[in-house]
C-alpha cells in the first residue's frame, strides 16, 4: 500500500500571502449592503457622546454594523453577537477582526444608542426596502424558510409572508420591541459568570484513553464479523 497524502489543513500550513477574509465573502453577500450604508449614516450625534481620554473605544460605525447584521439575522443576545464574532465570517469582516465582548456590546446600544437605536434602524430598513435592496416576502412552511424573491436580498424574520409596504412599520415595530426585551433580559443577565470552564488537560487524557480502547474493542468486533 503507497503512502496515504492527506490535504493540508490551510491554517496549519504557514503563508508568505494569507487569504483575505474579505475573498471568502460574495460580492453580493447583504453583509456588503448593511457596510455600505453605515459607511454613509451621519452618526455624529452619536461620536459627540464619547469624551476622550481614558481608554480607547471600539468605533461607534463598526459597532453599528454588527449590531445591523445581527438584527438582520434574527440575533439580538449580545452574547450571540460576541459568539458570532468569533466564529463568523461575516462579523469577522464587518469588525475588522475585533471582538467586543457581550458587556461592551450591551453597553453600547443600551446606553450610546439609547433613544436613538430605534429611529436609525428603522430608517435604514425603511431605505433598504424603498431601493428594493430587502424584501420580507420571507414564507415558513413547517419550520422551513421559502425565499420568495431569489435576486433580492431577503433578510431573515420570521413571521407570515409581507406582502406590501403598510405592514413594513408593524414589522419594525415587533423588531424593535425584541430588541428593547433582549437589552433587558442581557443586563439583568450581566451579573451571571458564565465563563467556560477551563479544560482538564490531564482528566481529558485519561478519558480519551479509554475512549481510544473501546474503539479497539469496536474495530476487533467489526472485523471478526
Amino acid at each position: 500500500m503507497g503512502n496515504i497524502q492527506f490535504k493540508q489543513l490551510p491554517l496549519s500550513a504557514p503563508s508568505l500571502f494569507p487569504e483575505e477574509i474579505s475573498e471568502k465573502i460574495s460580492v453580493n453577500h447583504h453583509v456588503r449592503l448593511v457596510s455600505e450604508v453605515v459607511n454613509h449614516l451621519d452618526i455624529s450625534a452619536i461620536i459627540k457622546q464619547y469624551k476622550g481620554g481614558g481608554t480607547t473605544s471600539y468605533h461607534p460605525r463598526m459597532m453599528i454594523k454588527i449590531l445591523f447584521y445581527a438584527y438582520t439575522n434574527n440575533i439580538y443576545s449580545c452574547r450571540k453577537i460576541e459568539k458570532a464574532l468569533h466564529e463568523n465570517i461575516h462579523f469577522m469582516w464587518l469588525s475588522g477582526h475585533s471582538a467586543p465582548d457581550f458587556r461592551t456590546i450591551n453597553h453600547f446600544r443600551g446606553k450610546r444608542l439609547k433613544d436613538q437605536i430605534q429611529k436609525l434602524f428603522a430608517e435604514v430598513v425603511r431605505l433598504l426596502h424603498d431601493l428594493n435592496y430587502l424584501s420580507l416576502d420571507v414564507q415558513y412552511i413547517d419550520g422551513t424558510k421559502i425565499e420568495s424573491a431569489a435576486n433580492r436580498y431577503t433578510f431573515v424574520w420570521k413571521g407570515a409572508v409581507e406582502k406590501n409596504k403598510a405592514k413594513l412599520d408593524a414589522k419594525i415595530e415587533a423588531v424593535l420591541h425584541e430588541i428593547a426585551s433582549q437589552i433587558k433580559h442581557d443586563q439583568s443577565a450581566l451579573s451571571k459568570d458564565e465563563t467556560p470552564r477551563p479544560i482538564d488537560s490531564g482528566g481529558l487524557r485519561t478519558r480519551l484513553a479509554a475512549l481510544n480502547e473501546n474503539v479497539k474493542d469496536i474495530n476487533k468486533t467489526t472485523r471478526k464479523i
